[in-house]
């Protein structure tokens, strides 16, 4: 019974405080009596302004208390333990007043901040593409400033190079193919960190861990294959996506470019494994497509809180 009064007092005052100065909590403790048990009346000059403190104006006051109507509904839904809300809620809530911008969960806190690079590895039709929609769709309905990007990108002149290489209308040495494709990572480098820093989430389409699964598999030192990502950002969230080759194989399209075959992606697999640590979150992509979105929104929505105030890092491998 109490669920809901508590979860909408702390979506207040996470809404709230982001909007006011920082003064605000002595303000919302004496209203709500969080700590005194007080509920002192705060007294408004002809301004529009609360006395009591550096003072809040009344147009933000009245976007965040519009912002609540929203957060009661959910906060109804959670203490009716409404699963797809309890699991997977993320709500952006976009409170403009010049340029702000705030993440709100499903606990009620508020970030703002860098954007996430968040990156799906796997084997060829593996899903990875799919998913990597879904997910841009759903977070951008949700108010998200998101952005998808694919490596190899083939609108890059390196990129030309590389895809007339995997439709098989060129031949390249591996070594070469190998310094090709991290060079056309090397080429977003700047505009990716960019983008984040600006606040923009990436989901990324494949990355470094790509290339050196790929270019091992064809015999190349892994360590060698290591070296030209050294200094890349490193992501935030990777997600490995698990299907066996034989699986994969069987959906439309396998085939078609150059390293879709079975048995190479077999060492692609093993590959992969050996690269992926503890930080790595794995999803069974053989699950019915509605269970592997939910299980990848739940992660990003957890990632992106938690890569707040963080700095950007490099691979160091």
């Amino acid at each position: 019974m109490w669920a809901r009064p508590i979860i909408v007092r702390r979506a207040f005052h996470a809404a709230a405080a982001a909007a006011a100065p920082r003064s605000l909590p002595n303000f919302f403790r004496s209203i709500w009596g969080c700590r005194s048990g007080q509920n002192t009346r705060r007294r408004r000059s002809v301004s529009g302004r609360f006395h009591g403190g550096k003072g809040v104006q009344l147009p933000r006051l009245f976007l965040c208390m519009t912002a609540l109507v929203g957060l009661a509904g959910r906060a109804a839904s959670w203490s009716r333990g409404v699963k797809s809300v309890s699991r997977c809620g993320l709500g952006l809530l976009l409170l403009r007043r010049g340029v702000f911008r705030s993440v709100r969960m499903e606990n009620g806190s508020s970030q703002s901040g860098r954007g996430a690079l968040i990156v799906l590895e796997g084997l060829d039709r593996s899903g990875k593409s799919s998913q990597c929609a879904q997910l841009l769709s759903y977070l951008q309905g949700k108010g998200c400033e998101a952005e998808g990007w694919r490596f190899p990108d083939r609108g890059t002149s390196v990129g030309q190079m590389i895809s007339a290489y995997l439709a098989n209308e060129s031949e390249l040495d591996d070594r070469t193919v190998h310094l090709l494709f991290s060079a056309n990572r090397w080429e977003k480098r700047a505009l990716m960190e960019r983008k984040l820093l600006g606040g923009t989430t990436l989901i990324v389409d494949r990355y470094s861990y790509s290339g050196v699964a790929f270019s091992a598999a064809k015999g190349l030192a892994i360590e060698w294959c290591k070296a030209p990502e050294v200094g890349l950002l490193a992501p935030d969230l990777v997600v490995y996506l698990d299907v066996q080759p034989e699986k994969a194989a069987e959906r439309g399209g396998y085939g078609v470019e150059r390293y879709e075959k079975i048995e190479f992606q077999k060492k692609v697999g093993e590959h992969y494994h050996s690269l992926h640590d503890s930080t790595w979150k794995v999803i069974d992509a053989s699950l019915p497509m509605e269970v592997v979105e939910e299980q990848l929104r739940e992660l990003a929505t957890s990632c992106i809180l938690e890569c707040q105030g963080k700095q950007l890092a490099n691979l160091t491998w």
